[in-house]
């Protein structure tokens, strides 16, 4: 039966989650509403205690691992990858902003869902698990560890701080991704037993349109760029990235597209050996796809349940995503796993608005991943043009 699961990918499982979630509402006895309400309650506190964890074990080796022989080519990519990063961060929040008092409505009958979602029927009982350290002190910390390995030569500590995100990385593939569905599913669950989820629904499907428009939008222009500087046809270039896309879209998975990436980034004319270099980095470094979806899904969020938030707090919040990003897990789901922290510490997100942000980002999560590779391909064309130009450049002279 877990094999079966594993096999169907975890987007089918939410999707069969939500629809069971609120089917079984219509008929659950109150005692069975309160269970699933129970066993929500143990998972959300045992979520807010790993996260502190998830951001140390991901982000220190993270950052480390990046400045570990550090080149010229290697900070150019990183930081073009950073700077498309924090590009569909901020138009995917000004879009947004601007489009959502047209599609949502403020303060009505979502507002209400949403706030009021972790009230009525209580849990039988709570298990409290205070986390080891708050979410900005783990991130100081991973800051603080990662930066200073960069700069000492010893292997000893580097190495523990690797298995130490295996570790996590194994707790996020082997225990939590895998009861999400099973957390997703009470929410709704509750919501339908409180009458609610009509109208969180149609906010999903509102954001979800959304989110598709504004990643088609995002690939135009980072190929329209990519076109700019190398002189190519943006729409050639993007047109034979379309068999990663695709691929992305059926593994749910950067990593387990990189052959395909390399093999197609190729295609559009780039050197050969700095595709292999660039590709593998950019599935690790490069989540435009995902900082663009997390946003819009948190402006939504935030917006139908009146919560106030400023392009301040906003532009704070995708300065600190684009660098968390970079640690985030090549698993489905990985990447919102990694924003949870960002989400509790910088914009207020309770456990029921997590497990909604969950909820509504793993519905769009293969389209996202595609994205993703995607737009790998783009900056490895922009890189190979720099290149090329620095190395006629030292030639000449």
């Amino acid at each position: 039966m877990k094999a079966k699961l594993k096999k169907m990918g975890l987007l089918p499982q939410v999707v069969i989650a939500v629809l069971l979630g609120i089917g079984c509402s219509f008929f659950f006895p109150a005692w069975a509403v309160r269970t699933f309400v129970t066993l929500n309650g143990v998972f959300g506190n045992f979520l807010e205690f790993v996260i502190p964890l998830i951001i140390l074990g991901l982000v220190a080796p993270g950052i480390a691992e990046l400045g570990k022989g550090a080149g010229r080519l290697l900070g150019v990519t990183a930081l073009i990858a950073y700077g498309s990063t924090l590009f569909a961060g901020f138009f995917s929040y000004f879009v947004c902003v601007w489009v959502y008092p047209h599609l949502l409505d403020a303060g009505g009958d979502a507002a209400a869902a949403l706030t009021s979602a972790g009230t009525g029927l209580e849990p039988y009982f709570t298990i409290g698990m205070p986390p080891v350290m708050g979410v900005m002190s783990a991130l100081l910390l991973a800051f603080v560890l990662g930066l200073g390995l960069t700069a000492v030569k010893g292997d000893t500590f580097r190495s523990a701080l690797v298995e130490f995100r295996e570790v996590i990385s194994r707790l996020i593939s082997a225990v939590i991704i895998p009861l999400l569905p099973l957390y997703i599913f009470g929410i709704f669950l509750k919501m339908g037993a409180d009458g609610q989820v009509g109208s969180v629904l149609a906010l999903f499907l509102k954001v979800i349109a959304v989110i598709f428009v504004l990643h088609i939008t995002l690939l135009l222009i980072q190929f329209g760029t990519a076109g700019a500087v190398s002189g190519k046809n943006p729409f050639r270039l993007l047109k034979n990235m379309l068999p990663a896309y695709m691929t992305a879209l059926g593994t749910q998975s950067s990593a387990a597209t990189i052959p395909v990436t390399l093999a197609q980034t190729q295609r559009n004319g780039v050197n050969p050996g700095l595709a292999a270099f660039v590709v593998p980095l950019c599935a690790t470094i490069h989540l435009a796809g995902s900082t663009l979806k997390i946003v819009a899904c948190a402006v939504a969020v935030m917006w139908m349940a009146d919560l106030p938030f400023t392009t301040g707090l906003f532009a704070g919040f995708i300065l600190m995503l684009g660098i968390t990003m970079v640690a985030a897990p090549g698993v489905p789901g990985g990447a919102i796993m990694a924003a949870l922290g960002l989400l509790q510490s910088m914009l207020g997100f309770d456990e029921v608005l997590q497990g909604l942000m969950i909820a509504l980002y793993i519905t769009m999560d293969s389209f996202g991943t595609a994205c993703n590779v995607t737009g790998d391909g783009a900056i490895a064309v922009v890189v190979d043009k720099i290149h090329a130009r620095r190395h006629r450049g030292t030639v000449g002279s």
